[in-house]
């Protein structure tokens, strides 16, 4: 089978996922349990129970303050729980530290992106290459041991960069890129690792109309290819058009889940998070608006 027949088929299979908070899923990826996080004495993620589908998109959707990324920080390793434990891929992740979690196959992007502003984007890139002989204090006066990955890495690294279109800007400093291509970078160099998963957390955020539509195809593209992903995101346009199944948050617990045609309807849901606009469709307006792109990608490409 096919990878496309693959995520087809996993997709479909959703069809049958109850749409109840804490539903089961056919072959869930990741599984988290009895998650809990409290900052004295708020409790800021109680998540009984979660379950993400293998090879499909998962938008994470929630009011500020719902506990989504502190969520994201516990599932990735840069924060610990009061108490819960989750896997992936059934082997336990829970206490892992962030370097243990990526190299398990879970990567993760910041809402604020952390793009090393001194090094050129091409070494923004190399930093992420993973099992580089040349790290090794000892091995790294061994120049033959290391050369030939790292020519081997920075041809994977220019590659990744031609896909987001960043490879004309290789040599750049990542602090002169704007927003959205340092959001675009941060998804490049995320992919530098080889990830079965990647978490996303509010990746249209602060970016320009024009590179948000990138966004969502590239984002699209990883599913396509067989990776899962799950990404926080407060637009809905985005959530709408791109995502196969929803987990709605609301003061730290999940209380809504499944496609997005159905929790777009719920009523609780609406009136609570979406608010009365919820069945606006921005994409056929003022995200795709030819005069209006035209103009973003000018001023683009003038950075």
């Amino acid at each position: 089978m096919s990878v496309d027949e693959t995520t087809t088929a996993r997709s479909t299979s959703l069809a049958d996922v109850a749409h109840e908070p804490g539903a089961a899923k056919p072959d869930p990826i990741l599984v988290a349990d009895h998650v809990v996080r409290r900052f004295g004495g708020m409790t800021a993620v109680d998540v009984d129970h979660l379950e993400v589908q293998e090879g499909v998109i998962t938008a994470l959707i929630g009011p500020n303050g719902a506990g989504k990324t502190t969520f994201f920080n516990l599932l990735t390793g840069f924060d610990t729980p009061n108490t819960g434990e989750w896997t992936f891929q059934g082997r336990s992740l829970s206490g892992k530290s962030g370097a243990a979690v990526a190299k398990a196959g879970v990567v993760r992007t910041f809402q604020l992106t952390k793009a090393l502003g001194r090094l050129t984007v091409l070494q923004n890139m190399l930093l992420a290459s993973r099992d580089n002989p040349g790290e090794n204090l000892w091995l790294s006066w061994l120049p033959f041991l290391w050369k030939k990955h790292e020519a081997d890495s920075t041809e994977k690294a220019m590659e990744i960069l031609a896909r987001f279109k960043l490879d004309t800007k290789a040599n750049d400093y990542a602090g002169s890129l704007s927003g959205g291509q340092r959001k675009l970078l941060e998804m490049a160099r995320a992919l530098m690792t080889d990830p079965t998963m990647i978490m996303l957390d509010e990746p249209m955020a602060g970016v320009n109309p024009a590179l948000v539509q990138s966004l969502l195809g590239h984002v699209q593209a990883l599913r396509d290819e067989g990776m899962t992903v799950l990404f926080v995101e407060h637009d809905m346009h985005a959530v709408r058009h791109i995502s196969d199944w929803v987990v709605v948050m609301a003061e730290g617990r999940i209380v809504a889940e499944g496609p997005p045609s159905s929790v777009m309807k719920d009523e609780a849901v609406v009136d609570a998070y979406l608010g009365a606009h919820h069945d606006t469709d921005l994409g056929d307006d003022s995200l795709l608006d030819p005069a209006v792109l035209a103009r973003y990608e000018a001023e683009e490409e003038e950075r």
